[in-house]
């Protein structure tokens, strides 16, 4: 406890493994968030100054690796300052802050992947519909909501932090996540059945939707033609790879964190660091390769380059 400032200070651990190496660390972390950075801004930037990607599958693509920026601001600033000192702490209201927009981030990962999927499905189920049903209102009302209803039902369950009982003043990960219900003396009954509520709704039933509308999609696409396949599973393949790479991590962080299974420390520092620097690094990278118009326009790019 600090006595002048009256915060609650924890303690990161995992950080043990990287202290003889740290310099080499801070490089390789720094190179990726600077990577992360650049090929999220990149794609982002082509879709906004080109008008044949102003889509809805495009802004919603745009949208999610916007998403991706945030999430890594969120724990890269903090994750290099942490591998540079001597001692890592942090304190408990900014923990839950970055525990809060950490989650919140992840919910409108979500949530955008499944109106990307509906915007999929109503382009091939139902094209002569499309230019009404996915208007500028509907698009907009899609990433309002992917955006506020996550950041509205975590900030409830941190909210409902701040009043536990701490005994334990020692995180076992790298940065503030799941990490932080180890730490109440007693566990709250309240805090476990409402996280139970809110994963459910900001990542159960959005995956739902996407594997039910994909289904759908992929079932009215084996009676038509095999162009019609061929492009179905075209649009549709970087948006499962995307829903499989980030619902890998989803349950490692959700599941195994939370019920303090029995993982090697090495093992769960390089399942944390794949998280949080392999993904949001991934996104881009399989749209950029997979999305034929947006591959055009990099390809361009780098020859004027």
């Amino acid at each position: 406890m600090d006595d002048k400032l009256n915060v609650t200070l924890l303690t990161l651990g995992g950080f043990a493994e990287l202290h003889k190496y740290r310099y080499l660390y801070f490089v390789v972390i720094f190179t990726l968030y600077i990577l992360i950075l650049c090929f999220n801004s990149t794609i982002v930037c082509l879709i906004w100054t080109h008008k044949n990607l102003h889509e809805p599958m495009y802004i919603f693509i745009a949208a999610l690796l916007i998403n991706s920026v945030l999430y890594s601001m969120i724990i890269y600033p903090k994750l290099l300052s942490d591998v540079l000192s001597e001692k890592q702490t942090i304190s408990y209201p900014l923990c839950l802050f970055q525990g809060f927009s950490y989650y919140a981030s992840a919910g409108s990962e979500f949530l955008l992947l499944a109106a990307m999927a509906y915007d999929r499905y109503v382009s091939i189920c139902k094209p002569l519909q499309y230019p009404v049903i996915m208007n500028r209102i509907t698009i907009y009302v899609c990433l309002i909501l992917a955006w506020l209803v996550p950041a509205f039902e975590i900030a409830v369950s941190f909210v409902l932090y701040f009043n536990v009982k701490l005994c334990s003043f020692t995180l076992t990960g790298i940065f503030c996540n799941n990490s932080i219900y180890r730490l109440q003396c007693v566990p709250s009954v309240v805090i476990s059945i409402y996280g139970v509520v809110t994963l459910i709704n900001v990542a159960l039933l959005p995956m739902l939707f996407i594997l039910f509308t994909y289904i759908r999609i992929l079932r009215i696409s084996y009676n038509c033609c095999r162009e019609t396949r061929r492009k179905a599973l075209k649009t549709c393949l970087p948006h499962l790879l995307v829903l499989i790479n980030f619902s890998c991590f989803i349950v490692f962080d959700s599941v195994i964190i939370r019920l303090d299974s029995d993982l090697s420390k090495t093992l769960r520092l390089t399942l944390t660091f794949q998280s949080i620097l392999f993904h949001p690094l991934l996104n881009p990278i399989i749209y950029g390769l997979k999305m034929n118009e947006i591959f055009k326009h990099i390809q361009t790019l780098l020859c004027q380059v």
